[in-house]
């Protein structure tokens, strides 16, 4: 008689693993814990750029914000993420669900990003993340490994999905598994999203219209954790006596650009930020692609936030840049001649009188002069989509309409090269006069001071004459945007200090401000993965102080005795 196989019941035995499991566990090998869950805080979205926040949910109106590269061409997207809210500490497995109403109607976006994405010099370097997009047809899944700006997988599910569904989002081991109302319907590869151990929320809609998340939940079975990290509040240290803002008792003030992004998502830039300085200038926020990225549609959600905390901290913001010839949306760009007089009056007007009382400065008119020659060989004003609808009269309009919206406000005309003499410096100045003939009300003049090579070298006693002539104009001068390359080190540092001693030494220098503070969130880094970054600014990529920042100090602090 043929005997029967034996079935053997593995739960009898597994006791016989547990010792091997504990050993794995407390090494690291396997990671287990109290299943734990968080229920997000919908109210934390009520500063996320397109949202508007009510008993029912969150309600996302898509902004399509893009980012154009210098000369306009293409456009980046650049979808919000909520780094005004709380993001998650995750490890191991987890799930997020979002509740969902109309969304496939409006193509409702839901993002997940492993850490928040930098935003530098016309490009936003893409991080890794997990992106579902609902449609007619299905769901879109897309994931970038933080390796381009373009995903490196894609694919899309056939499914019905209702006017209310609930998406789930998981990481299971080695995949990220894709849910609707409790059913799996995709999976793909892991490429180490979340390996930061960080989860970000961004949402969106690709559509016209608009849906509402009325519920956002984690949670994790066991092997794996989430938490909540709640957002940075607004204020912060910035009593350091040797810190650069008490250094300089006062005037002039000690400035550098700021992006949101890294402000609220790195603490070691946010306690230099508000540490360090006090004076900001909004490095991309309130640039048109960014604020006004359609022609119905202002959004300060982002902008808001970056001068409620600098307000919070005792920070004078300097407004950048309200018209330019760069980061223009498309529409923009492409709007008739006889229409972009309004367009551009509407932009500085809006813009303007939303932070009446807040923004103390602003640069109204940002780099009007070109880098060619004209038949003289003196260069010329920039052909740009304000130029070629109203000439050099756009610039009497953008600050006339700027002075209606907000007369209190500091108004400033912004340009590079003026730090040596020359062509560009005298047809500068020759366009300031002509201004000024024309009572256009332009209060001072930003010297970028950009020293990006050898050969740009600031001669501190050219600078300091340049302010004389424009303080017997009566107007005032601010260093707005100093970075100096950074291949010496002390011959950086002289840099840095020769700018810093002529606008001490002028009395109509009311502000010395760098183009950011860290080489790790630099503007010039370069557009590549990973990241080149740049060497211009005072501390490192890894917050490590420079000679140059030491020279700041101590000639702060020998001019302050």
């Amino acid at each position: 008689m043929k005997r029967k196989p034996r079935r053997v019941k593995l739960a009898r035995y597994l006791w016989l693993f547990l010792p091997v499991l504990t050993l794995l566990t407390a090494f690291g090998l396997v990671e287990y814990s109290k299943p734990t869950a968080v229920t997000m805080d919908l109210h934390d979205w009520a500063k996320f750029p397109g949202a508007t926040v009510s008993d029912q949910g969150v309600r996302i109106h898509g902004i399509n914000r893009r980012i154009v590269n210098q000369d306009g061409s293409g456009g980046q997207p650049n979808p919000p993420v909520n780094v005004a809210g709380s993001h998650l500490a995750v490890s191991g497995n987890f799930q997020v669900s979002v509740n969902m109403v109309g969304a496939s109607r409006a193509r409702a976006v839901v993002r997940l990003y492993g850490q928040v994405p930098g935003i530098y010099d016309e490009w936003r370097r893409e991080p890794s993340s997990i992106q579902v997009t609902a449609t007619p047809s299905g769901l879109d899944l897309a994931l970038w490994d933080g390796k381009s700006n373009l995903p490196s997988q894609t694919l899309h599910i056939s499914a019905n999905i209702p006017d209310s569904t609930t998406l789930r989002i998981s990481k299971s081991g080695p995949q990220l598994l894709v849910a609707l109302d409790g059913h799996q319907v995709g999976a793909m590869p892991d490429p180490g999203v979340f390996k930061s151990g960080q989860l970000w929320f961004g949402l969106d809609a690709a559509g016209s219209g608009s849906w509402t998340a009325t519920a956002i939940r984690a949670d994790s079975p066991g092997w794996g954790s989430v938490r909540e990290v709640p957002a940075p509040s607004l204020a912060a240290s910035h009593s350091d006596p040797k810190a650069l803002r008490n250094l300089a008792a006062g005037t002039p003030r000690i400035g550098t650009a700021v992006s949101l992004y890294s402000l609220q998502s790195d603490p070691r830039y946010r306690a230099l930020a508000i540490g360090q300085f006090n004076s900001w200038t909004p490095e991309n926020e309130m640039k048109a692609q960014f604020i006004h990225p359609g022609p119905d549609t202002y959004d300060f959600s982002d902008p808001d936030l970056l001068v409620d905390t600098a307000l919070a901290n005792g920070i004078i913001v300097h407004g950048h840049a309200l018209v330019f010839s760069e980061a223009n949306p498309g529409w923009m760009q492409s709007a008739p001649l006889h229409q972009r007089p309004a367009i551009m009056a509407d932009h500085v007007q809006q813009i303007v009188a939303h932070y009446r009382g807040k923004v103390a400065e602003w640069d109204v008119v940002n780099e009007p002069l070109s880098d060619n020659s004209g038949e003289s060989g003196a260069p010329v004003l920039r052909d740009n989509i304000w130029y070629q609808a109203m000439g050099d009269r756009y610039i009497d309009q953008a600050f006339a309409a700027a002075r209606s919206a907000d007369p209190n406000a500091q108004l400033y005309l912004n340009e590079y090269g003026l730090e040596q003499g020359g062509a560009r410096w005298d047809t500068f100045l020759t366009l300031l006069k002509r201004l000024q003939a024309r009572g256009v009300p332009i209060d001072g003049v930003g010297f970028q001071a950009h020293i990006h090579e050898t050969g740009d070298e600031v001669d501190s006693e050219t600078l300091q004459k340049h302010f004389q002539v424009l303080r017997d104009l009566g107007l005032k001068v601010r260093i707005s945007e100093l970075d100096v390359h950074g291949d010496d080190l002390a011959g950086q540092a002289q840099q840095y200090r020769n700018v810093l001693n002529a606008c001490l030494a002028s009395s109509n220098c009311t502000a010395w401000s760098t183009w950011g503070f860290t080489d790790l969130h630099g503007s010039t880094t370069t557009y590549s993965y990973p990241p080149e970054y740049g060497d211009d600014l005072l501390w490192t990529s890894t917050y490590r102080a420079k000679p140059a920042l030491k020279s700041v100090q101590a000639t702060l602090a020998s001019t302050t005795k």
